[in-house]
């Protein structure tokens, strides 16, 4: 009966508990981080700020980042060596118009760079805000990363406008496909015209439909892919992931994530959307959990997004970082999203509006030919070989029914992972798929707001279910910073992190932080790291097993450290600690995880046998608040982790009756008297020696 009364939002919070993410099982601040020599960082200090990582090259070795002001080019293998940079700063006069115009109390009348796209093997098209005259430019980079080559292309700027923000706080996406640019972008001054534009190269000018919140109503861009959807080239797509504010009804959240897509090849229209897209379709993607009360809690804020390869190309897996919108309960969930099944909801049903509340229902009338949507010349439209060609009716269809009606679901229609009572959120996500001795793993890596990054891998528990383990979280930034991007380079084993203040390269794994014993390194379950027989090191896959011990799987000792746990046990000493009755003792015991739960043995002095004693704990140890003689004895600290259990300490406490004390104190022995020291003997004066005049 207390339960039912509750009101449903504390119902959801109760049930959202349950999700709360394990505590990490190393925690390394930035100092800490640095002194296990595996990671890097870079920034100009005080003289710029707002680093974006907007570029990584693997084929050339190189990243390219943006900041105010600065274009750099850093090498993928350390990031501090030669850093290529160049300085773009906006035009003086524009700088003084900007800050008369007001702009400039929030740092915005400056070149923020946003865009930087591979154009040829040996030039980079770039683009900068230009304190709110977007600029863009050729940038030469030469032919190999040996050559150490990075400078704007004379004569080779021109307005960004359509390709870069004006104010850098908006977010942008671009994509250079054959030559030609796509662009998710607020096109005007005043940010009121958000378009999804294709400029450059030798298709066309297109855009989305202007001024129309059907089609796209004041969207943040976050991320896209390109897909060859069939064997037809015509039929290769560019999906567009962003949130948006909603239309679906009165009640609905204030925004939604969305995905779109559009077909390479639109022309746009003969008579009817000229210049503007013809197969412009987005869905809703929900990523949400519901509680056991049915009360469903939607996390609406599309952060960012990684797209993940697969052996079929054609089916990427699409995952992404979502918050929640209100105030009153902060948490973030990551989602897993299937290509298939975005195909499957642009293939359903278009939304419609209609009724008394024009409410969103499902359009049941008669659909033109071709699918609204379907690319010219593609695997379903053979006989048309160009978007002008379409008829009247389809055009008029898709610039009323850009919206499909049924929403995109992840995988098994549930989160990845949910962050529910945190004091932070997540920012950004990479990933990877890390082969192991009893499997291949995926790994995440989470950006948060408070400047860390924590990594997590996924344990399949079932058909269908999964757990999350968070293997370590670190500081990545000397002054913290919420994380903006995060790239990995597989091939390298190195992550890459950006922040307002600063670069950072580290190092996908940091086995050694683990512990210097097997029973850690096994209890890690960390799929990059194996034990050796002498350290817990990086494992590689191999033919040959050796002497590597792993299990990510089950994460047993037991199994996999025999020969090395009893090694670690013999390690652990005694130690004598002295107590005085009715004073306070602290027993120390010094766990390597946090997931280590602490049980005490005694056996007490005169007895032959060990039992279990309650004691308050407290961190590093227990403390005894008022001792008596009768708690003297061996007390031995005992941690257990995934039911592996180990000795962390033995103290042997002594206690000194408080009378024996007090007895010391008022009653002190008497002291020998100190040794007299013999007289100096008396030298005889040296004779001076004669000195001679003018000496």
């Amino acid at each position: 009966m207390l339960v039912s009364a509750l009101p449903p939002l504390l119902l959801l919070l109760l049930h959202l508990s349950a999700w709360a993410e394990r505590p990490p099982r190393i925690f390394l601040s930035y100092r800490e981080l640095m002194e296990t020599r595996t990671a890097r960082s870079f920034s100009f200090g005080f003289n710029t700020s707002d680093y974006r990582i907007l570029l990584l090259d693997q084929d050339q070795d190189r990243m390219y980042v943006g900041s105010r002001d600065y274009l750099l080019s850093l090498d993928l293998g350390n990031i501090n060596r030669e850093p290529l940079i160049i300085h773009w700063p906006a035009a003086q006069n524009r700088h003084k118009e900007c800050l008369l115009a007001g702009r400039g109390r929030a740092d915005e009348c400056y070149n923020f760079l946003r865009l930087i796209q591979p154009l040829n093997r040996t030039h980079l098209y770039a683009c900068g805000t230009g304190a709110y005259q977007p600029q863009c430019a050729l940038v030469y980079r030469g032919w190999r990363s040996e050559d150490y080559v990075f400078r704007i292309v004379s004569g080779s700027l021109e307005s960004g406008k359509g390709r870069c923000p004006y104010d850098p706080k908006q977010e942008n996406l671009a994509a250079i496909i054959d030559g030609v640019l796509y662009a998710g972008v607020q096109v005007d001054y005043m940010g009121t015209d958000s378009a999804i534009f294709r400029t450059m190269g030798h298709k066309p000018p297109i855009r989305t439909e202007q001024y129309d919140s059907r089609w796209l109503n004041d969207p943040l861009f976050v991320g896209s892919l390109v897909v060859s959807e069939s064997s037809f080239r015509e039929d290769d797509k560019l999906y567009i992931l962003f949130r948006e504010r909603s239309l679906e009804g009165e009640n609905g959240p204030a925004v939604l994530s969305r995905i779109a897509r559009i077909c390479l090849n639109d022309d746009g229209g003969l008579r009817s959307l000229v210049g503007k897209w013809t197969s412009f379709l987005k869905a809703r993607l929900v990523c949400s959990v519901i509680g056991d009360d049915g009360v469903e809690t939607s996390f609406d804020q599309l952060r960012d997004v990684f797209i993940q390869p697969t052996q079929d190309k054609q089916n990427p897996l699409i995952y992404g970082v979502f918050t929640t919108l209100g105030s009153v309960f902060r948490g973030s969930a990551v989602c897993v999203y299937s290509l298939a099944d975005v195909r499957a909801v642009f293939n359903g049903p278009f939304a419609h509006k209609e009724g008394h509340g024009y409410q969103m229902t499902a359009y049941t009338g008669k659909t033109p030919y071709p699918r609204p949507g379907a690319c010219a010349g593609g695997f379903s439209v053979t006989g048309i070989r160009s978007s002008r060609h379409f008829g009247e009716d389809v055009l008029r269809f898709v610039r009323t029914h850009p919206l499909m009606y049924s929403s995109v679901y992840p995988v098994n229609r549930r989160p990845l992972l949910l962050l529910s009572d945190a004091s932070y959120t997540y920012t950004s996500i990479a990933v990877d798929r890390v082969p192991a001795s009893d499997g291949e793993y995926t790994v995440l890596f989470l950006g948060t707001d408070r400047g860390t990054v924590q990594k997590v891998m996924i344990l399949p528990t079932g058909p269908e279910e999964t757990e999350g383990l968070t293997l370590e979280e670190v500081e990545v930034f000397r002054v913290p910073s919420p994380i903006k991007n995060i790239r990995i380079s597989s091939k390298r084993h190195q992550l890459y992190v950006s922040s307002d203040v600063g670069v950072t390269q580290l190092s996908l794994h940091r086995c050694a932080a683990y512990g210097d014993s097997c029973a850690d390194c096994c209890l890690a379950r960390d799929p990059y790291c194996a034990w050796d027989g002498k350290g817990c090191v990086r494992y590689t896959p191999s033919p040959t097993r050796r002497s590597r011990r792993q299990d990510v799987k089950h994460g047993d000792p037991l199994r996999q450290c025999r020969g090395y746990n009893t090694q670690v046990d013999r390690g652990v000493s005694e130690r004598l600690q002295i107590g005085i009755e009715g004073g306070s003792v602290f027993l120390q015991c010094d766990t390597h995880s946090p997931l280590e739960s602490v049980t005490w043995l005694l056996q007490r002095d005169g007895s032959g046998h060990r039992k279990e004693v309650k004691l308050p704990m407290m961190a590093g140890g227990a403390l005894l608040r008022s001792v008596h003689t009768h708690d003297a004895g061996v007390y031995t600290c005992l941690g257990t982790e995934n039911g592996f259990r180990r000795s962390r300490g033995k103290i042997r406490l002594s206690i000194l009756p408080q009378d024996l004390l007090e007895k010391l104190t008022t009653n002190p022995s008497p002291m020998p008297p100190p040794a007299q020291c013999p007289p100096p003997r008396r030298q005889k004066p040296r004779p001076a020696t004669p000195q001679t005049e003018g000496n």
